[in-house]
């Protein structure tokens, strides 16, 4: 089951991880191309990696998980802190040296880390064949033709307009039960310690319909959960400009709360999570979208980064403490049984020992569910490297970190505890890790429940009675099946 690592404590591992790799396979064509493609970051990468994989299997690649049968590999990169940054830079280099023995392999790089290394490991490393920024994946048949024929292959323009939203994705690794859906690409919010607004562009969303198709074809697929996946989720908006102002009088506008709500309506059987959302643009109107709708669940991951109000105007959050738990007290009113969970970054440019403890305080407060929890770590182009010195010690970081991360363990084993002796309603997503005699699911919390296999499959939902549990996980007993 989960456990902390990499900064993560409370999240399952069937979702990405922070600096972790995710390689993608799909089943093998007769004399086809084979792409090795492995993802590394956040889940907007990993849906990017599903993309690319769509725009290759049009030119007859098919994706292999053994890198040494390859023709082309592709590494889907992360920039949002160094050691992703690392590990993405050895894994070029031992492929590298798996390409002295078949030259004609192409090796090329894609996503975050793409526009500020492209000279550096393109021209004067010479690791690289080919790169490819987030917008540029429809060039990819033609950047690999490049590259095959010796030439050095780039694209990394980034686009005001793009959004893929004609691409239906290739699932890839996929349980067959729950997926996500790319409602919009970019960020506008430029918090001083986040490369995203560099590495991905200004904000933009996709149409309403394009979304809605795209849940609909999932669910006649046999999915039955998606996550609506956006960097700043609360921002998207259809038909109107950054001022809110209506773009074509004759077509529909369209906020985040309506655009769950048409997700939802596609089939009361199809769970609705989303992710990530921005405190400064969470209204009541999400809030009650939640409450009203049962298939849209009740968990929202709310990053604070910080408990300090002071901090927080450092990192351009755009809210205080303060106002952050109007938010949390407006998610406790109005859905009561919502689980929460967060963003956390410690030792960020001049934090003192006090500002350290109004995060830990704030912890208190608020009794985060499940958290990401990071050292900060210094980005090249943000404001905050070129404003702030990276002054807080490793040793402090790290003392800082563990205490937030002791602090989280204690309030995850109480969620899990909480559940004991009620029953839940379980969507079972696949056997669980540890035993083929379990499977394994999640309620609305996002609470991960083990229970016996029995005559129960993944895709069931099931009520379930909590019998036990671990500061992660819930062991159960299934009640019933639910038509």
């Amino acid at each position: 089951m989960a456990k902390i690592k990499e900064g993560l404590v409370g999240k399952e591992i069937i979702e990405s991880r922070q600096g972790e790799a995710t390689i993608m396979e799909t089943a093998p064509g007769k004399n086809a191309k084979k792409l090795f493609l492995e993802s590394y970051g956040c889940q907007m990468n990993f849906s990017d990696s599903e993309l690319v994989a769509t725009i290759l299997a049009k030119e007859g690649y098919v994706t292999t998980r053994d890198a040494s049968d390859a023709d082309l590999v592709l590494i889907n990169t992360c920039s949002i802190r160094e050691n992703a940054e690392t590990r993405v830079r050895h894994r070029i280099e031992q492929y590298n040296r798996m390409k002295k023995e078949r030259p004609e392999l192409i090796i090329g790089m894609l996503g975050c880390m793409a526009e500020r290394l492209k000279d550096k490991l393109l021209e004067e490393e010479k690791l690289l064949d080919l790169v490819v920024g987030p917008d540029a994946y429809r060039d990819l048949p033609n950047l690999v033709k490049q590259a095959g024929s010796g030439q050095k292959a780039v694209n990394v323009l980034l686009s005001r307009e793009e959004t893929y939203a004609d691409i239906n994705p290739i699932r890839l690794n996929s349980n067959g039960v729950t997926s996500y859906i790319s409602i919009m690409r970019g960020c506008d919010n430029m918090c001083s310690f986040c490369v995203v607004p560099f590495t991905r562009g200004r904000e933009r969303s996709r149409s309403p319909e394009t979304i809605v198709h795209e849940a609909k074809y999932l669910f006649e697929q046999g999915y039955r959960e998606v996550t609506l996946l956006g960097q700043n989720v609360d921002s998207y908006r259809w038909n109107t400009n950054r001022k809110h102002e209506v773009i074509d009088k004759e077509k529909e506008t369209v906020n985040f709360a309506q655009l769950l709500i048409k997700v939802a309506k596609v089939s009361p059987k199809l769970r609705v999570r989303f992710s990530t959302s921005h405190p400064k643009d969470m209204t009541d109107e999400v809030l009650e979208a939640i409450r009203d709708h049962h298939n849209i669940c009740n968990y929202i991951h709310l990053p604070v980064q910080s408990g300090n109000s002071d901090i927080l105007k450092k990192m351009n959050r755009g809210y205080t403490r303060e106002w952050y738990m109007t938010r949390i007290e407006a998610i406790r009113n109005i859905i009561p049984d919502c689980a929460i969970s967060t963003d956390l970054i410690t030792g960020f440019c001049g934090e003192t020992t006090e500002q350290h403890q109004d995060t830990l305080s704030l912890m208190r407060e608020v009794q985060y569910d499940s958290a990401y929890m990071f050292l900060y770590s210094e980005r090249p182009r943000t404001l905050a490297q070129r404003k702030y010195e990276d002054d807080i010690p490793l040793e402090t970081k790290k003392k800082r970190h563990n205490e937030i991360v002791q602090l989280q363990q204690e309030h995850s084993g109480i969620r899990t505890k909480n559940c004991l002796d009620n029953t839940h309603e379980i969507l079972i997503e696949g056997t669980s890790k540890r035993s083929e005699d379990h499977l394994f699911g999640r309620n609305s919390q996002n609470v991960v429940f083990i229970i016996p296999r029995g005559d129960v499959k993944p895709g069931d939902y099931i009520m379930a009675k909590a019998i036990t549990c671990t500061s992660q996980t819930v062991i159960a007993e299934v009640v019933n099946k639910i038509d």
